[in-house]
Order: C-alpha cells, then sequence, then structure tokens
C-alpha cells in the first residue's frame, strides 16, 4: 500500500465511554461536571471533537438519561473554548442472554429499547454527530451481543438526516462497512460520509495493520475517516491513522494509561497526539475547519 499521509489532521477525545473505567482510574470523568471538563480540557489540548458518552453520577455506571447528555452539553457550549459535539446513540442495543442453556429470558442487565428512545438525547440536545453503530456483534465477554438490526439503522440514520445531525459511522468490522456503504447507496446517509473505525475490540475487527489496512483501504477515497485501538496499542495508533490516510480518536473511552502504569488524563492523550502529528510534519486542524469540512451544523 502506497503512503497516503493525511497533513490536515482533526482528532476526536472520547472523554469517558461507558466501561468499568471509573473505578481503575481517578480520572475518568464521571459526572455531568467532571464529562464536561474532560471535553473542555481536551478542547485545549487541541481536540477538535468531544465524543460524549455519560455515567451515573453516583454509580459510574454507564447511563442513557437525557438529563445527564443535557447537563453536559450545555455546560459545554457555555464554555470559553469551542469544540464539536459528538453524542454516542449506541446505547440501548444490549442484548445480553439468560444462559447457554437457558438464553430467554434476557437477562435483567440487557437493556433493549426503540430506535425513538435510544435517539431521543440526540434529539433533545441537537449535536452535530451524533454515533451511528453500523452493525451487530459479540461484543467482548459473556452472552452480551451489541444489537443493531438493518431495520433499526435506517431508521436511527434517517432521525439524524431529518434533525440535521451528522451520523459518525462506527465501523467494529468490515461487513458494518459495507452495510454502511448500502445506507448511503439507498440516499439515508448524505454526503459528506464520516466514518470511524473501532479497532481491536473482542470480537470485532483485530488491531493488527494487516486487518487495519484492509479496512482503511475499504472506506471511499471521497468519505472521511477516523481510527483507533483499544488498550495499550491505543498509543501508537495515531500514527497509524494518519498514515493511512485518516484522523485520530484517543480519549479515557479506549485507554486510560499514557505509559506502563501511569494514569493518563483526557488532555495528556490529545497532547500525545498532537505531537505525533506535529512530528511527522501534519497540521491540527480545529472546530471551524471540521464544521466546514464535514458540513456540520452549530448549534
Amino acid at each position: 500500500m502506497a503512503l497516503n499521509m493525511n497533513r490536515e489532521v482533526f482528532i476526536t477525545c472520547a472523554v469517558t465511554g461507558t466501561g468499568d473505567t471509573t473505578g481503575k482510574s481517578r480520572h475518568v470523568p464521571r459526572t455531568p461536571k467532571e464529562i464536561a471538563a474532560a471535553a473542555v480540557e481536551a478542547a485545549k489540548a487541541g481536540a477538535a471533537v468531544a465524543h460524549i458518552h455519560v455515567r451515573d453520577p453516583g454509580t459510574g455506571a454507564a447511563s442513557r438519561r437525557n438529563d445527564l447528555y443535557k447537563e453536559v452539553t450545555d455546560r459545554i457550549r457555555q464554555a470559553d473554548i469551542d469544540i464539536v459535539l459528538n453524542i454516542s446513540a449506541g446505547m440501548g442495543g444490549d442484548v445480553i442472554f439468560g444462559s447457554v442453556e437457558e438464553p430467554l429470558p434476557l437477562a435483567p442487565t440487557a437493556d433493549v429499547i426503540g430506535a425513538t428512545e435510544r435517539f431521543s438525547p440526540v434529539a433533545e440536545c441537537r449535536p452535530e454527530i451524533c454515533t451511528l453503530d453500523c452493525g451487530s456483534m459479540n461484543f467482548n465477554l459473556g452472552d452480551y451481543i451489541m444489537a443493531n438490526t438493518p431495520s433499526m439503522l435506517r431508521a436511527m440514520a434517517k432521525m439524524m438526516a431529518d434533525h440535521g445531525v451528522r451520523p459518525e459511522i462506527e465501523v467494529f468490522d468490515t461487513g458494518h462497512l459495507w452495510f454502511a456503504k448500502q445506507l448511503v447507496e439507498e440516499g439515508i446517509i448524505e454526503n459528506p460520509v464520516l466514518v470511524q473505525l473501532c479497532m481491536g475490540v473482542p470480537w470485532g475487527a483485530p488491531n493488527d495493520l494487516d486487518h487495519f489496512l484492509v479496512m482503511a483501504k475499504s472506506v471511499p477515497s471521497n468519505w472521511t475517516f477516523s481510527a483507533f485501538s483499544i488498550g495499550r496499542d491505543a498509543l501508537a495508533y495515531p500514527a497509524a491513522a494518519v498514515l493511512a490516510g485518516g484522523n485520530i480518536r484517543v480519549g479515557l473511552e479506549d485507554n486510560i494509561y499514557l505509559g506502563k502504569g501511569q494514569f493518563a488524563t483526557n488532555g495528556q492523550l490529545v497532547e500525545r497526539a498532537v505531537n505525533i502529528v506535529e512530528n511527522m510534519g501534519g497540521k491540527i486542524i480545529g472546530p471551524a475547519e471540521v464544521r466546514q469540512k464535514l458540513k456540520l451544523t452549530k448549534r
């Protein structure tokens, strides 16, 4: 594969995620105030986009409460620095089976809701971008399936278009990218198309370079893509993403370390990515340039 370095790069910071990380690092934000502050910290370090999940402020567990999303987005919009808002619309498709011998009824921890309810935080907060996890997969451990059926994805993509919110198509495996192309062909998702390649998440696409380059080369040349890996390889993926022609995602959703035994902040992870890009001869672009590139509507 010929070198296809992207020389004008934007950084997305995924500031908290939904994983069981709040008990592992004190830097992982859990309250709306902390999550908003983390997004502002990332913006000041050079991130153009903040990818937002919310957590129960008391327990730190993943949440999809509209009032928490509203408080976070209001706080970010009132801050003294600009950043593109990207809210997760991935919650509510957690199919967790009861057991191997008795899969039904679903486990009490399952969280399966309809398209309108899944989209409701986006409808209320009206960010510039929201995620569309473009397929289903066996997700990590146990009996959990991340469920996103073709009908559900078509319905949610139409809601995004109706609300003027650009989907960030999250691709965890090759078939997800195939279906994303189908949504574009059907006219449900319009240009410019934004894709996030999510590498190394069990049991999606492995994060080795062979698989990554297959994914990157499969993204149409007129689309914009970003990429990340989870865990310790997340620190190396900014370089891989840029060399493959893409943009960067970092943040405590994907990786909580700056080095062995050294817990990171979101700002430090962004600063590391900025240094990588600039040392490779590239330029970091900001939120205004991203809005122009992706035809986003700031609210």
